[in-house]
């Protein structure tokens, strides 16, 4: 048996294979890196004139899609329902908590993090929000520019990522269903029919949008890569060493990806968190501290005051009186669909670590937890970005409209004592977030593709991260992050509907087992025959009215 194991990757490749999810998913793919290939300018000016249409037309609709899961999600983590577990009764989790939350959070958002946290405070304090209405580069936009930081990666970018996991996680271990995005519809269609079209074509979907949000993070990250080659060796890279680059960073992650989750990704992600807590303390510390805290306090106390207001916010009057404006749409619709675009392989891999927890637990974890970690890396980069900028001691902007945004951070670390230590640990921090992101996402894209199996084969994952990195290198190379920016959008707009769909899904799956406002733990039958039918013997009895 081991050696048929041994000798026959290529047959495991294909006998685990979902053909129909597969083949549609690549050949999506494939058609946007030849529309790239062959027509560049074409492919790039369509995909402009859809972005455009999307967040002037449809911008409120990812701003309210995001606020109504934000809410599921608060009622999830002090509601009844937040004891329920992922898995047996008695089942322990399968991770550790400390690997648990350095998995969650390396893969689910530190790659864009460690893109934007230098990057996007000293953009706001120049570029002020409409919201905030400050004059550019006073005191008070500095504060506008760190609070809209907050509101841009904490709560709100979490969210979508628990709400897309925990159906998943909860129908896959409790019931036994596959770990695919289409679990999410079956309380309706019943477990027997998640292979039908429309489970195939949420699938289909979902391959889709990961694909989208994954290009556009390893083209963003790539870039910083590149830039922070250039700023350290005077080298510049060209069209062809950005290619070579991001294929280089590609062959990192996907051989990462045959060490499977414990030996590679947790590994990785143990590395990633002791290094970002490192390159935070560090700017702290020998940055302007008192600057930090008290713009970064401020800007906390508007971020939670002003959060409901923020969050319905389109900026129609800075518009013109109509539709979104351009600030909302470039930057708080951009983000909303990027971490819709993610929700598929971020919820995914979620639900496939979390076994064993509690809804509460997971919730917590995925938002509250994550949040708290965010938070002080944007206060410290922000408030460094824009001590420096406004003290004269660094010109950051001048670099960012030089060099573009992945610019940022090597001028704000070079100010500093240290500074060239710093920027090396930057540049590495940058590089192992990428992998560990890009890796989890392949992982997620092979579970995707086969029918949900745990534990792909090593040539799905490197198929589905060869054309990742293919389409973020064409992306970068005929239009750059505002190419990236436009992808994100188109990709992420149909999840926004998919996620609300998880949260009915999940509706569905705790109201049969504890209505509203009881606490009692599991007493219930679940309400869906499908389901019933197909539950655990063990399961099934647990939910016997007779045992009350």
């Amino acid at each position: 048996m081991a050696g048929a194991d041994s000798t026959g990757p290529l047959k495991r490749f294909v006998d685990e294979l979902d053909v129909a999810v597969f083949v549609v998913g690549f050949a999506i793919a494939a058609a946007a890196v030849l529309a790239f290939v062959l027509r560049p300018d074409a492919a790039s000016e369509r995909m402009a004139a859809v972005n455009d249409v999307l967040w002037t037309t449809a911008g409120w609709w990812y701003l309210v899609a995001m606020f109504v899961l934000v809410a599921f999600v608060g009622f999830l983590i002090f509601g009844p329902w937040g004891n329920i577990k992922l898995g047996g009764d008695d089942e322990r989790p399968e991770f550790s908590f400390p690997a648990y939350f350095a998995m969650l959070y390396s893969a689910g958002i530190a790659a864009g993090i460690v893109f934007w946290g230098p990057a996007e405070a000293v953009f706001h304090y120049d570029t002020v929000s409409p919201f905030v209405g400050a004059e550019a580069r006073s005191s008070e936009a500095a504060v506008g520019a760190i609070q809209y930081t907050f509101f841009h990666w904490g709560v709100s970018a979490w969210t979508a990522y628990v709400v897309m996991a925990l159906p998943i996680a909860y129908y896959a271990y409790r019931y036994d269903a596959p770990l695919r995005i289409s679990t999410v519809i079956a309380p309706w269609v019943g477990l027997e029919n998640l292979d039908g079209p429309l489970a195939k074509a949420i699938d289909v979907l979902a391959v889709f949008a990961t694909i989208g949000g994954v290009a556009t993070t390893l083209g963003l990250v790539g870039s910083q890569f590149l830039v922070g080659i250039e700023w350290t060796t005077g080298a510049s890279v060209g069209d062809a060493g950005t290619v070579a680059v991001i294929t280089g960073l590609t062959v990192a992650f996907t051989l990462s990806v045959s060490l499977g989750i414990r030996k590679g990704i947790q590994r990785l992600s143990y590395f990633n968190m002791a290094l970002f807590a490192l390159v935070t303390v560090a700017t702290f510390l020998l940055g302007p501290t008192t600057q930090i805290m008290s713009m970064g306090t401020q800007a906390l106390g508007a971020y939670v005051n002003d959060f409901i207001t923020m969050s319905f916010y389109t900026g129609s009057g800075a518009a013109g009186g109509a539709g979104v404006s351009q600030w909302v749409g470039d930057w708080t619709i951009f983000y909303w669909a990027w971490w819709f675009s993610w929700t598929p392989f971020v919820g995914l891999f979620i639900a496939r670590i979390s076994r064993g927890r509690t809804v509460r637990q997971v919730a917590v974890t995925g938002v509250i937890a994550s949040t708290g970690i965010t938070v002080p890396w944007f206060a410290t980069m922000g408030g460094t970005a824009i001590f420096l900028q406004d003290s004269g001691r660094a010109d950051i902007l001048t670099i960012v409209g030089e060099l573009g945004e992945a610019g940022s951070g090597y001028p704000l670390f070079e100010a500093l004592p240290l500074g060239g230590l710093l920027t090396v640990l930057f540049l590495v921090l940058v590089t192992t977030f990428l992998v560990t992101s890009a890796d989890s996402s392949t992982l997620a894209l092979g579970m995707l593709t086969t029918g949900g199996a745990e534990e792909p084969s090593t040539i799905n994952r490197v198929i589905w991260g060869a054309l990742i990195g293919a389409l973020a290198s064409l992306l970068m190379v005929t239009g750059g992050v505002d190419a990236l920016q436009q992808a994100a959008i188109i990709t992420g707009g149909p999840f926004s509907i998919i996620a609300l769909l998880a949260a009915v899904s999940m509706v569905a799956a705790c109201g049969a087992r504890r209505p509203l406002f009881l606490r009692e733990e599991d007493d219930l039958s679940i309400g869906t025959s499908d389901l019933e039918a197909t539950a655990p013997e063990s399961e099934t009895e647990s939910m016997d009215p007779s045992d009350d």
